[in-house]
Order: structure tokens, then sequence, then C-alpha cells
């Protein structure tokens, strides 16, 4: 196989997993982006963690929120528990790794905040403790797993929603996440502020 053949394979497994992961997915996607619109519309703010990939995916979906989309609009609270290395490794160190990120949602989360889990496997258990506190704290879950969901899929409960990406593998289901963070960013700007550029 040469260079642009397995290039190309890439793309098409690429376009795969976001065909099959469509086929599954919409309604629920749907559903995602009115809790996050619902939750920031009541003055409510969200939360995101996950490691290594899915670190910088909750970082992205972080900094949307806080600067801006793709569209001018206020600016909306969003905190990424991934960035504040002080804190993450005073955690880490007098605590346990896995309580990196429920350390931070007992001190900043509230009732009717979002907190966005992120883990291609769905069994990072550090976010699967973030998941337990947030429902300590009343908060609803949004996660976005891969393969079958994990520890993650059998944690979530109540009004808490699962977007899962149908792949395997690591590298497609990341590639799905941040598709899925661009729609929700989308959906989120739509609801909040689509009726600003009405005539």
């Amino acid at each position: 196989m040469n260079h642009e053949e397995r290039l190309r394979g890439f793309f098409e497994a690429s376009i795969r997993a976001k065909r099959d992961t469509l086929a599954s997915a919409l309604p629920v996607l749907a559903a995602a982006g009115e809790m996050l619109a619902g939750a920031l519309a009541d003055g409510h703010k969200v939360l995101s963690c996950g490691n290594g990939g899915s670190s910088g995916d909750a970082q992205h979906f972080s900094s949307e929120l806080v600067n801006r989309f793709e569209r001018e609009r206020r600016a909306l609270p969003a905190v990424a528990l991934t960035t504040e290395s002080s804190t993450l490794t005073a955690i880490a160190n007098d605590y346990d790794y896995d309580r990196i990120f429920s350390r931070q949602v007992e001190a900043l989360g509230a009732p009717g905040d979002v907190l966005l889990a992120v883990s291609t496997s769905g069994n990072s258990p550090n976010v699967v403790a973030a998941i337990e506190a947030a429902h300590e704290r009343g908060m609803r879950v949004l996660a976005l797993t891969g393969r079958d969901g994990g520890r993650i899929a059998r944690t979530l409960a109540g009004e808490d929603i699962e977007l899962r990406a149908a792949s395997d593998v690591t590298a497609r289901i990341q590639e799905v996440h941040l598709l899925f963070i661009h729609c929700l960013c989308d959906q989120i700007d739509e609801r909040l502020f689509g009726h600003e550029n009405q005539a």
C-alpha cells in the first residue's frame, strides 16, 4: 500500500465512523444541545473534563463557550477542569489521581450545572468519579464516549445523556467527539442567540 492509499483509508474510516454515528446519535445530539442551552439560559455553567486527547476536547468546548464559536455573542460560563496544573497536581499528590476532577466538581459544581465528561473508552476512573460527584451536587451529565460506553454508560442516571461514537478506534472516536462538540456549540448559539440575526 502506498502512502496516498493509506491516507485515503484514514479519511474513509473517519467518514464511515461519522456516518455510522449519525444513524444512531442524531436525536440524542439534539437533546444534548437542548440540555446545554437550557442550563446556560437559566444561568448555570458547564464544567468539562477528560484525559489526554479528551482533555483537549474538554478545553476546546470550554473555549468555544467562553470566547465564541461562529457568531458574535456574549461570553458563556464554562470551565475546563483540565487546565490548572497546581490544582491538578495538588489533588493527585494529596489524595489520588482518580480524584483530580471530582474534587473540582465538589468545589465548583452547583445544582443545575452540567458536567461534560469525555472518555473514548468510557472507563476513565477519574471521569467516572467526576460523574458521581456531579450527581451528588445535583448536576446533570453529558458524556461523550465510544466503544460500548464502558463504566460511564453504567454510571449515568436520571436526565443524563450519553453521546457515543460508533467506533472502537480511539482516533476515530476522537474525530467524532470533535464533531459532537461543534454541533453542540452551534445548537447553543442557535437556541440562545438565533433570534438576534432575525429581521
